[in-house]
């Protein structure tokens, strides 16, 4: 054992009737790493799974009396030190709060109490550890100024947690900095659910890096150009890109959808794009049925909002073609033969969605933008069932709690297939009424909620909930 550890009350005469009471109390727990307890000050019991021999000795004091205490000569007493199964949850210990003080070169200060406003969570930076081992599967969470961890297995583990400092910039591209926990997702396997409000997801592509909303935020509503529309995600080049919703903030419905229209015509696999040409994979000289009525739309509605809208950002129509299930061999897509486009296998087969895309032909924008095919009249399109699946959608799962479902079923912009033995028609991505992708034919009557992105050097007022929308500023 080691050195004998002595705890004693100190004693006064007039205070005799607390003598007894315990210094400290607590649960040790077996481990396969040590761990510790502490009995009082810097003092403490080490436990590990192997087992460690502790002794204790149990000390009588008396007061110094002037009196005679003879009388308590030959006294006994008794007691007992237990040692239980436990069934706490194991300790964390918060060694450091790190706060942002200079936002251009993330220089952090120490802190003596977790920031109530004006700071926002970095899930990237902070970290959990045990004995210097990085510890996985622990989430954290920042709500009213008080961070809830989930996921701590091994007592004894030591957090460290970063704050970064939210801007007050009203700029569009600073959306992000109005919610205080920045997460990453890397199982798109599972849903996400739930209320997510004051959260936001990143990811990395080769553009740079986008934000983007899960689950079911309250806090990515925009009134604009006399609609509402849902932010989708914050592209790499800072612009917004949102979704209809109206000209309610109801988020079920028929109102959330411009109209119901055909995606295509009958066909062959060259109905499968938003634009398309015969025996073309990646054909742009025709328009699809939809497209035109998004471009009637946008000419109605939007001409005279031009000037808030990004011209620069695309819409992914990605058309990659296999006649394999499994594996992409860059082969169909033309006629009638049959076809499995990339996204067949990225969201339903191997649920690794993407927001890159394969093929410049299939990057739909206007002649000014710097990237993608420049075939688009308008800066509009719709969302990719990518993006669905971002947003925490998972195919054919239900996920009614999820901000684009609207309980109708819509088209996205992603072909799925085509099998001429079925239909004679391709299939595309659609959101159904559960918020899921699902496929549809090209043919079928579905609902059309137009996509757009918002310049990200404009600015906002209002915080982005539905009854306090962000609003461009005119």
């Amino acid at each position: 054992m080691g050195g004998a550890k002595i705890y004693y009350e100190e004693c006064s005469i007039s205070n005799l009737e607390s003598l007894g009471s315990p210094i400290t109390e607590g649960v040790i727990t077996t481990s396969e790493e040590e761990t510790r307890v502490e009995l009082i000050g810097d003092e403490f019991i080490t436990s590990t799974q192997n087992g460690t021999s502790w002794y204790y000795y149990v000390i009588l004091e008396y007061p110094n009396l002037e009196e005679s205490q003879n009388i308590d000569m030959g006294g006994t007493f008794n007691g007992e030190i237990t040692v239980e199964e436990s069934d706490a949850e194991p300790d964390l210990n918060l060694v450091a709060v790190m706060v942002e003080k200079d936002d251009e070169n993330y220089v952090y200060d120490y802190a003596t109490e977790v920031p109530s406003s004006g700071y926002r969570l970095d899930q990237e930076r902070s970290s959990c550890q045990v004995n210097g081992v990085e510890q996985e599967g622990i989430t954290m969470e920042y709500v009213d100024g008080k961070i809830d961890f989930n996921g701590v297995s091994q007592s004894g583990t030591i957090c460290t947690v970063y704050f970064n400092r939210i801007l007050r910039s009203k700029k569009a591209s600073d959306i992000i900095l109005n919610n205080k926990n920045l997460l990453t997702r890397n199982d798109f396997s599972i849903l996400v659910e739930g209320k997510t409000t004051n959260t936001i997801y990143y990811a990395d592509t080769s553009l740079g890096r986008t934000y983007y909303f899960a689950g079911n935020p309250t806090d990515n509503w925009v009134s604009f150009a006399g609609f509402y529309w849902r932010i989708i995600r914050i592209n790499e080049d800072g612009s917004v890109r949102m979704i209809y919703n109206g000209t309610k903030t109801n988020q079920t419905g028929s109102d959330t959808q411009l109209q119901t229209s055909a995606f295509n015509s009958y066909g062959d696999n060259m109905y499968a794009g938003y634009m398309y040409s015969q025996f073309q994979v990646h054909g742009l000289e025709m328009d699809s049925i939809i497209k035109g009525v998004l471009d009637r739309w946008y000419q109605n509605n939007l001409v005279n909002y031009a000037d808030k809208i990004s011209t620069e950002a695309g819409f992914c129509g990605d058309r990659q073609p296999s006649t394999l299930g499994g594996s992409d061999n860059g082969l169909g897509g033309v006629d009638d033969i049959y076809t499995y486009y990339g996204a067949l296998r990225r969201l339903i087969s191997n649920k690794v969605p993407t927001f890159e895309c394969s093929n410049i032909s299939d990057l739909y924008t206007v002649s000014s933008s710097s990237q993608g095919n420049h075939k688009l009249d308008y800066p509009i399109g719709l969302i990719t069932a990518d993006e669905v699946v971002f947003a925490g959608g998972v195919y054919n799962n239900i996920n009614d709690d999820i901000y684009l479902d609207t309980a109708y079923n819509y088209w996205t912009m992603t072909p799925s297939s085509f099998n001429p033995s079925s239909t004679s028609s391709p299939d595309i991505f659609i959101v159904d009424v559960h918020g899921s992708p699902s496929v549809a034919n090209v043919k079928e009557v579905l609902g059309v909620r137009p996509v757009i992105n918002l310049r990200g050097d404009i600015e906002l007022t209002g915080s982005g909930t539905s009854t306090d929308p962000y609003v461009v500023v005119s």
